[in-house]
């Protein structure tokens, strides 16, 4: 085993080299630059610029993120209960096979094909004056918050609804067949069966899908060129319009607090879930 160990370092070494140069040198370098002015002093400047000029935009973000999220979560449980519980095969396996093509689109391309549903003489609006059920002149666009909203919730709800779903159908069907039995109807096992037993793999998918929407840039570009807009917008505006890594750094390090709320959020409940 000891002369095992050089030749196991050795093929651990490349992943390791680049995890350190592309991941945590860049982590540590932008941790340094937020709380140091460009001269190298001690300074909290930067995050007090970045409050000062973007703190609209940081609440914003939580505000969307957090209802994506919410959305995400009611679409995914009722997926993965029509899936479990569908009376009807044929639109249980339609819906099988349709949920999940969002997975396979990266999201600058769902961002573009939003962009083309969603404005003011998009595909959808055109639909609606085809079907004559409204006036295509008097219907505003959606690239707004409500295109962000929409894009994350139909890029990240088949994510969690995979998740959801293999775990639902992982039960035991016992407990559901005799709740029919009694006379619940599907809603009723839905929330009082099925998610409270599904509860922790959906809290692990709301979080990573949380994660994901807060760090996506091309969404929040594409779809809200105005203001109020996410914090991704303004970290690539701080560095490419004026070179000010500083603040675009205290911004990410808001995002990492952001993100680690979340995580801890989850722990917390994980935790107080195991807890005799």
């Amino acid at each position: 085993m000891p002369q095992r160990r050089p030749l196991a370092l050795l093929l651990a070494s490349p992943a390791l080299v680049v995890v350190l140069a592309l991941f945590v040198y860049p982590l540590g370098w932008s941790l340094v630059s937020a709380f140091t002015t460009r001269d190298g002093t001690p300074s909290l400047n930067n995050f007090v610029k970045a409050f000062e000029l973007y703190g609209t935009d940081i609440v914003f973000s939580v505000v969307i993120v957090v209802v994506s999220t919410g959305l995400v979560g009611v679409l995914a449980a009722a997926i993965g209960g029509y899936l479990v519980l569908g009376a009807h095969p044929v639109a249980v396996r339609l819906l099988k096979w349709l949920y999940r093509w969002p997975l396979f689109i990266p999201f600058i391309v769902a961002a573009q094909c939003m962009r083309t549903f969603l404005a003011k003489n998009g595909m959808l609006n055109n639909t609606l004056d085809s079907l004559g059920l409204a006036d295509v002149a008097g219907l505003p666009g959606l690239l707004d918050w409500r295109g962000i909203i929409i894009t994350f919730v139909w890029k990240e709800t088949p994510f969690v609804a995979l998740l959801v779903s293999g775990a639902m159908a992982a039960l035991d069907r016992a407990g559901i067949e005799a709740a029919r039995n009694l006379g619940a109807g599907g809603l009723r096992i839905l929330a009082g069966i099925l998610l409270p037993q599904v509860a922790g793999v959906m809290s692990v998918g709301l979080v990573l899908a949380f994660v994901t929407m807060l760090s996506v840039l091309s969404v929040p570009i594409m779809l809200s060129g105005g203001s109020p807009t996410m914090i991704t917008v303004d970290m690539a505006f701080r560095v490419n319009s004026y070179g000010d890594y500083g603040v675009a750094n205290a911004l990410g390090f808001v995002s990492y607090l952001i993100a680690g709320a979340s995580a801890w959020i989850y722990l917390r409940r994980s935790l107080a879930g195991e807890a005799p």
